[in-house]
């Protein structure tokens, strides 16, 4: 029996986490029982270690500087700027305001690298006007919901933050081999949305001439006084680090202090917005480390009782093909995002599942974006979805759960639809960091 102890840390785990106890202490606590059991006293002194780890890590400092980054952004004013300069190309499309809702998510994913943040302001400034156009509300919650749930695949993530130490593999190339992929997926829900609003006007109308429409050089200029900021903050963030000027830490650090500087320039700035910012930087900050710091642990654990080497055996000894075990790795991640938020399921199975992968042969950095997308359709899907929870914080009562669910489904299908794209064809994912970061 105590050769499959570290087996079973998972099912202690899960048992801690349906009873209600804090994701963080639930992984420290097992580890803990499960460490004094296999190793007795000695454990402490690895703890101890994991602690010295977590606060040393280098990439680990980008954390609270993207989470300030955004924090100040969506005071800056940056948002309600490009809610109007995108739509004023975009409205006579059909469906045109829910196309450029899913082009202003880009941009603002882009900007910021915070999950929620992106749905819940782009939300609170599309839903509004996209009601009172009467679009159908299946497809504005979809819109919404697919649109704020880009800030997983777009980079700077802070998911791929975390992921990058925890999987050893190289943020910058994370960052940079999300890229095409992420793209790939927002331009699939805006093909979906032209088509569908085109075959169906009255989902998502045309809005109709008026003559208070501004000129074309009031466009030009409208969209260039939105576009610029947060386009020299996405190449600071994103530029630095495509052309290795910068790491993924500095490149963070100028985010920071350009968010600042924009909301100096969006004349929003004052001691009272940089302190909640602040406040909130520390509580996120805080809530990731802590629970960073517990999957450490679990995952120590875990290594050093041979967990790893005794999970390759079972699935060597289940004869399963590479190809089968991926798809076995990425539904259990499936899954297992309807219940635990996405820092849980990265911290508990990441480290188990990297060393098989690669003993397969594959591309651990190719498998870390399948994972995000994985991770970023788990987020979207009923029941457990956080983005309808976000949804729902922010939206009218006229706009269901019904609405919401269904709306969503389309989604899915184009998330699902990415996820066998990266799959079938990994140069998507490896042949930019190759080029611009000599990664092999």
């Amino acid at each position: 029996m105590s050769d499959y102890l570290a087996l079973l840390m998972f099912p202690a785990l899960l048992f801690a986490l349906f009873m209600g106890f804090p994701v963080a202490f639930s992984m420290m606590g097992v580890a803990l029982i499960f460490g004094l059991m296999t190793f007795g006293d000695s454990v402490i002194f690895q703890f101890v270690q994991k602690v010295n780890d977590v606060a040393s890590n280098f990439v680990l400092a980008a954390v609270p500087l993207f989470v300030f980054m955004g924090a100040m952004l969506e005071r800056s004013g940056i948002a309600e700027e490009l809610f109007e300069a995108v739509h004023l190309w975009t409205r006579r499309l059909p469906g045109g305001l829910a196309v450029g809702t899913i082009i202003m998510c880009v941009i603002f994913a882009a900007s910021t690298g915070v999950i929620g943040a992106t749905e819940t302001v782009v939300g609170l400034l599309a839903i509004p006007v996209m009601m009172r156009y009467a679009y159908d509300k299946g497809l504005i919650s979809g819109t919404i919901c697919a649109g704020g749930s880009l800030g997983t695949i777009i980079p700077p993530s802070v998911v791929v933050v975390i992921l990058g130490p925890v999987a050893d593999v190289s943020v910058g190339d994370l960052f940079v081999g999300m890229i095409f992929p992420g793209l790939l997926m927002a331009g699939l829900y805006l093909v979906y949305i032209l088509v569908r609003c085109t075959l169906d006007p009255r989902a998502g109308p045309r809005l109709p001439r008026s003559d208070s429409d501004p000129p074309l050089g009031a466009k030009l200029r409208t969209t260039v006084v939105a576009l610029v900021p947060p386009v020299l903050m996405i190449f600071a963030v994103l530029g630095s680090i495509m052309f290795g000027w910068a790491a993924p830490t500095e490149a963070a650090g100028l985010g920071a202090f350009g968010a600042i500087l924009l909301t100096v320039a969006y004349r929003s700035f004052s001691l009272g917005v940089l302190w909640e910012a602040l406040m909130k930087t520390l509580k996120v900050t805080c809530m990731i480390m802590l629970i960073l710091l517990g999957g450490n642990m679990f995952a120590g654990v875990f290594v050093g009782s041979g967990g790893v080497t005794l999970a390759n055996d079972l699935v060597r000894s289940a004869d399963l093909s590479g190809w089968a075990t991926l798809v076995l790795f990425l539904s259990v991640s499936f899954i297992a995002g309807f219940f635990l938020d996405w820092i849980s399921v990265l911290l508990i199975f990441i480290p188990v599942f990297i060393p098989l992968v690669v003993s397969f042969g594959f591309d651990p950095v190719w498998f870390c974006i399948l994972f995000l997308i994985v991770i970023q359709t788990s987020y979207l899907t009923p029941p457990m979805a956080p983005a309808i929870f976000y949804l729902r914080g922010i939206s009218p009562p006229e706009i269901t759960l019904t609405h919401m669910f269904r709306g969503v489904i389309p989604f899915i299908v184009l998330q699902i639809t990415t996820l066998a794209i990266v799959a079938a064809y990994p140069p998507l994912v490896l042949w930019l960091p190759t080029k611009l970061l000599g990664f092999q």
